[in-house]
């Protein structure tokens, strides 16, 4: 594995950018990260859809750098690789470890392409002291379908973006004319690996002994969580509501009940998208309410919406560190 990494890492081709600079040797991908893996955050994460999330939360491992670079990025600092801290292959496997034993209903890879064969022999060694959970690939969408190929057998459910339909708008936000050619063939892999979508209505043996008590005084408990699948992103952009009707329509004529899809309406201003007016402001009730009515008469039936005042900052967790060191260690050894 490791010279697989090397092979690699000396000329990356992971993502569709195709910079081709050996990162093996300290280069900067366009992604902005070198061979050495880097994290920003790992802990139980309450704000994926429900049958991620769960009541315990979802493992999530917040990855830095990323090849998309939207200009309305709402991880903006780990994505720039700005955040983050190195981390090994051997300590990002016991991170999954952690997150298990915290409780987590999967691992969560969150924006991880750049890091694809670092993380395969991290969940080797981790599958290999006991790690069972589902593991989730949570992706802008703009993949190759040859790197997501390489997970096949790692992943258990995939959660990518489509943002876009119309080049015009992936140009103009991402500086990705090909997003919508590259994200669609790279779903289309994800599909074709996955195949039926399985769930699950109850919680093993030892959380049920643990948490039985509880669900008991509060009715709460974990019910129909995901362990195979394929759930699409899509976030609706102010303005943007007719190319974000042709997303659907394409997710629903391809695919129909194989996949869900997940409609957000969170986007949140933030002040890196200054430059482009339109993006500051906040996606208005009618819009959203729009894009679901389209769905709802082309008659998607696996659908997750959103309700509510969902566009805050507070969706955006706090990239210190969290979970990435050991326990033991003190704030001077960071």
């Amino acid at each position: 594995m490791e010279r697989r990494i090397k092979r690699t890492m000396s000329r990356c081709t992971l993502c569709p950018r195709a910079c081709a600079v050996d990162r093996s040797r300290g280069q900067n991908g366009i992604c902005g990260q070198t061979e050495t893996v880097k994290a920003a955050r790992a802990g139980l994460h309450m704000w994926e859809e429900p049958c991620i999330s769960g009541s315990r939360g979802s493992g999530a491992v917040f990855f830095s750098g990323c090849s998309l670079h939207c200009v309305f990025c709402q991880n903006h600092n780990i994505a720039s690789g700005n955040a983050g801290y190195a981390v090994s292959i051997e300590r990002l496997s016991e991170i999954f470890l952690e997150l298990a034993e915290k409780g987590a209903n999967n691992i969560n890879l969150v924006t991880a392409c750049q890091f694809v064969p670092q993380i395969i022999a991290a969940l080797d060694r981790a599958r290999a002291r006991g790690l069972r959970l589902p593991v989730v690939y949570n992706t802008s969408g703009y993949e190759e379908a040859e790197t997501i190929r390489m997970l096949d057998g790692y992943v258990d459910i995939y959660l990518p973006d489509l943002k876009y339909v119309d080049q015009a708008y992936s140009l103009k936000y991402s500086h990705a004319a090909d997003y919508f050619e590259k994200a669609s063939a790279a779903i289309g892999e994800m599909v074709k690996q996955i195949g039926e979508m399985t769930f699950t209505d109850e919680a093993t043996k030892r959380e049920r002994l643990l948490t039985a008590a509880y669900q008991e005084r509060s009715g709460q408990g974990e019910s129909l969580l995901m362990t195979r699948g394929v759930i699409v992103r899509h976030l609706l952009l102010p303005g943007a509501l007719e190319d974000s009707k042709r997303v659907i329509a394409y997710l629903l004529e391809t695919y129909g009940e194989r996949i869900f899809i997940s409609m957000m309406n969170q986007y949140t201003p933030l002040p890196h998208a200054s430059a482009y007016p339109e993006l500051m402001r906040r996606v208005c009730s009618e819009e959203y309410e729009a894009l679901v009515e389209y769905a709802l008469s082309l008659g998607i039936e696996n659908g997750f919406i959103q309700e509510g005042e969902t566009a805050q900052e507070s969706f955006i967790p706090e990239f210190d560190g969290e979970g990435i060191f050991p326990e033991e260690d003190t704030e001077e050894e960071k």
